[in-house]
């Protein structure tokens, strides 16, 4: 990557589902170190879109390039349920290709210290809460220069999320890990990033600072609510 390329540079991107386009020629970045919100109601095309970054979905058209290590936090957590915290977050560096080091979960535990004390039990028997956290850190054990994460307050209570939100913020101003932030809660992406994009039946409808999408009338209107 030469010094100013974006860390995801996606171009046109189109993905379709036989005759159904899910997203249709987007175009976003997001460059090192930034944050950057993708909000926009469900069924917008958000996980597809993302789905294609990661190279999981073949895009019928366009490209999304990466310059530099990726890693996706999924939405709905889809942790391993029968293996522990220890071998989930294990798991996050198979395919690393750093030395053995990089498999070592100690500084995991020190980003996420709610994790410690549960780090012997099944992944399945835990809260939702701590559930994202292990996807968190399963998805940090490869030493990523870019974290993506699909629906980060989905199907959490506001305290779990505010703690969330407050790891993943300490993560980027600390070790300047970009973030692309996909979200229904507009209100906590556009509070979180300073950049971010609105999409909307497959299509990217706007896009700007934080700051001016939080003062779009059109924004406010549709996920803000009234008096925003």
């Amino acid at each position: 990557m030469n010094p100013g390329d974006p860390l995801i540079d996606v171009r046109a991107l189109t993905v379709r589902y036989g005759t159904a386009t899910a997203v249709d020629e987007v175009s976003l970045t997001v460059q090192p170190g930034e944050m950057v919100a993708l909000i926009g109601p469900n069924g917008a095309g958000k996980s597809s879109l993302v789905n294609a970054i990661m190279g999981i979905l073949r895009p019928a058209g366009g490209r999304a390039a990466l310059g530099g290590q990726a890693a996706l936090v999924p939405e709905g957590r889809h942790v391993f349920p029968d293996l522990s915290v220890e071998d989930n977050l294990a798991l996050g560096a198979w395919r690393s290709r750093r030395d053995r080091r990089s498999r070592d979960t100690a500084w995991v535990y020190q980003l996420l210290p709610g994790l410690v004390r549960v780090r012997d039990q099944r992944a399945g028997s835990l809260s939702g809460g701590q559930q994202q956290m292990v996807a968190f850190g399963r998805a940090l054990m490869a030493r990523p220069d870019a974290l993506v994460v699909d629906e980060l307050s989905l199907g959490l209570a506001p305290l779990v999320t505010a703690d969330l939100t407050a790891h993943l913020t300490a993560l980027n101003a600390e070790q300047g890990t970009a973030v692309l932030l996909i979200e229904q809660n507009a209100r906590l992406a556009l509070g979180m990033c300073t950049r971010g994009y609105v999409m909307e039946a497959g299509r990217i409808r706007l896009h700007g600072t934080a700051a001016e999408l939080r003062d779009s009338a059109e924004v406010a209107d549709a996920y803000l609510g009234a008096g925003s």
